[in-house]
């Protein structure tokens, strides 16, 4: 099967649309254009939710591509790839974290969070989010970069919504006493 190349005068969203009922359809070059146009989107927010460990994030990365590939028959409206796709990877990386994936870092030494893997304009600010408890950290990613409601992040977490506001606050009271 033909993929399809890029208009340069269609919008994204066009393209994405002409891609995912390509892929739809079983063509697997134009998943992997759609791999490649937007893997850079939601690594910030998956190396995030993951500490800063960036083969982590990889990992939960290559996971929601497969989860999005095995079910992309399922997506209806192609308009909602980019929102289907983040909640599909926010999926992977709280599911990981809930069976309970074994650290391998010695716990008595204090971890630095590395540099993210893009240009960063606060590294303090990106260090204070990987300091963060994991789930203060998961709720403030996910509400603030994923876009998600506390209904839609307390039903990730299996939480209800009052604790999903508690670790919101939590999580923006630490940062700010961090960034201090």
């Amino acid at each position: 099967m033909e993929t399809l190349a890029p208009d340069p005068a269609a919008s994204p969203r066009a393209e994405d649309s002409a891609l995912i009922k390509a892929a739809q359809s079983g063509d697997q070059k134009a998943f992997e254009a759609l791999y490649h146009r937007h893997a850079r989107r939601l690594m910030p927010m998956l190396w995030r939710l993951a500490g800063g460990d960036r083969p982590l994030a990889e990992d939960w990365l290559q996971d929601a591509f497969v989860q999005a590939w095995q079910k992309i028959d399922q997506l209806v409206e192609a308009a909602a790839f980019g929102g289907w796709l983040q909640r599909i990877a926010a999926n992977v990386a709280l599911s990981d974290r809930r069976r309970g994936r074994l650290d391998l870092v010695d716990s008595d030494i204090e971890a630095v969070a590395p540099a993210p893997p893009w240009p960063a304009a606060d590294l303090d600010l990106e260090h204070a989010i990987a300091a963060l408890p994991v789930r203060a950290r998961q709720v403030l990613v996910l509400f603030h970069l994923a876009d998600l409601g506390h209904a839609e992040i307390a039903a990730l977490q299996g939480v209800d919504v009052g604790t999903s506001k508690a670790q919101l606050h939590r999580a923006r009271k630490l940062i700010k006493d961090a960034l201090q």
